[in-house]
């Protein structure tokens, strides 16, 4: 997403600075040293269709879809600088039926960014800026496979298989960028989304699509120094913005970053609360210490009519010049917004170093009780050395249970799946990828929600490099 971002800024930046930028990016780090482009994040170099896939344990035959995660990926031999951030967009997914694993396949986004660099041909549909690298997310919206990325190219349509469709700007209605985290409102089928632009330092926009993936409004926010906000949240009255201190750096994009974004001590942290069908001069805003967040397990009002907003925190991130969101992460926090622009209340629900919180999405902005989330090294090392369990908390009792996976195996974002529609919060299993370093290997994991207990491993005979976001994309 990066990449796309530094090409669009670049066109408003003076010659002067472009060379300034492209000499001082010759200083930097080449692809041999960085941790993102080696060991477990050595790109994957070939598409797979596998068809034979060894499973251990046993599929529930409930489950009739495909798990899909995508992640960065770059193609040929990477740049100096390079930025996990960056990188060529590339799907991985695993098709279940009637408990069997029928195929796991693995597809590049085709963009004209990876055709520029002689991969294979790009597909039609809108473009916007001056690339087209997805690598974020990957969801159904509508009756279609979206992938995402935010403050820069228009999302692309893929098909039952992977395989690109065309880019898309949702029917027209999409007039600038979109997000990677996009939340949708159970109760209306709606989709809320807040979208920020590398060029729009003072605005920001909240996109609302409609059930079947068309655009309903767009309604710009006012801001300053423009912030990176990654994911957002919603209740049943309001979208919540997390204007934090991580925003645009020029020193950065003249120092050759490619990711020119970094912790900007002069920004002001704060929560705002926008009506969900308000214009943006309705929002109300509230200080929080300053801190960042990339993702928000859930968000809905107490009896009190309060907001409160559960997330993984982190002390700083992006603090300097480095390749990859180094930070202190702070655990799961509990954020409580009183709606008429007092201080931020924070407090901590679990101390323990965590990432990717995911809910039953049935039950996101409302009173809910578990939550699901990836435990990270104590050190924030990125190239996950340490062991690295799976957490359920019941947010009722205060009880966490956890699953180690074992030496040498590290755990992505998993997804809550529940048994059918009608099955009680947490009654179903969770599912991603882990990787085991140590054989080179990886395996789709199916657990029981609840007891967090094995049941079923898809096995995949190659390394899958740690990526972003997956979703459990049901079949129509």
């Amino acid at each position: 997403m990066a990449s796309v971002i530094e090409k669009t800024i670049r066109k408003a930046v003076t010659p002067a600075i472009q060379a300034l930028a492209g000499v001082n990016r010759n200083r930097l780090p080449d692809a041999r040293t960085n941790p993102f482009l080696n060991g477990v994040h050595t790109p994957l170099r070939e598409e797979f269709t596998l068809d034979d896939l060894h499973v251990t344990g046993s599929i529930p035959a409930e489950l009739d879809g495909r798990y899909v995660r995508i992640g960065p990926n770059p193609y040929g031999k990477g740049d100096k600088g390079h930025h996990w951030f960056l990188g060529d967009g590339m799907v991985h997914g695993v098709r279940l039926k009637n408990g069997e694993a029928i195929w796991y396949r693995n597809r590049f986004i085709r963009s004209r960014d990876l055709e520029g660099k002689g991969g294979p041909k790009a597909v039609d549909g809108p473009r916007r800026g001056f690339g087209d690298t997805v690598n974020t997310n990957v969801l159904a919206i509508g009756d279609k496979i979206m992938a995402l990325v935010e403050a820069s190219s228009f999302p692309i349509q893929l098909d039952d298989d992977l395989e690109s469709v065309a880019y898309s700007d949702f029917g027209g209605g999409l007039t600038g960028s979109f997000t990677a985290h996009p939340h949708e409102c159970p109760a209306t089928g709606e989709f809320h989304a807040i979208c920020y632009d590398g060029m729009s330092a003072d605005t920001i926009r909240h996109v609302v699509l409609a059930r079947n993936g068309t655009v309903l409004r767009e309604t710009e926010i006012a801001v300053r120094h423009g912030p990176s906000i990654h994911d957002c949240a919603l209740t049943e009255n309001f979208v919540v913005v997390l204007d934090l201190p991580v925003t645009f750096s020029m020193p950065a994009l003249i120092s050759g970053h490619r990711f020119p974004y970094r912790w900007n001590r002069a920004h002001k942290a704060r929560v705002g609360l926008l009506p969900r069908g308000g214009k943006g001069d309705q929002i109300v805003w509230h200080e929080v210490e300053p801190c960042y967040a990339f993702h928000v397990g859930n968000s809905f009002e107490d009896d009190r009519g309060q907001v409160v907003i559960d997330l993984c925190a982190y002390e700083t991130i992006f603090d300097g010049d480095m390749p990859g969101p180094y930070g202190k992460p702070l655990g799961l926090e509990r954020w409580t917004v009183d709606g008429k622009g007092g201080q931020v209340q924070r407090d901590v629900l679990d101390s323990s170093p965590q990432e990717f919180p995911r809910p039953d999405e049935r039950f996101f902005t409302t009173d809910y009780r578990y939550l699901w989330s990836m435990g990270l090294p104590d050190d924030g090392d990125l190239e996950f050395v340490a062991p690295m369990p799976l957490y359920r908390h019941d947010l009722v009792t205060g009880e966490r249970i956890q699953h180690d996976f074992g030496d040498g195996r590290i755990p992505g974002e998993f997804v809550f799946v529940p048994r059918d529609a009608g099955a009680a919060e947490g009654d179903g299993w969770v599912m991603g990828y882990v990787i085991d370093r140590n054989r080179g290997t990886s395996a789709l994991e199916i657990l029981d929600a609840h007891s967090l207990k094995t049941v079923a491993s898809v096995h995949i005979p190659h390394l899958i490099p740690p990526g972003f976001h997956g979703n459990w994309i049901a079949a129509n």
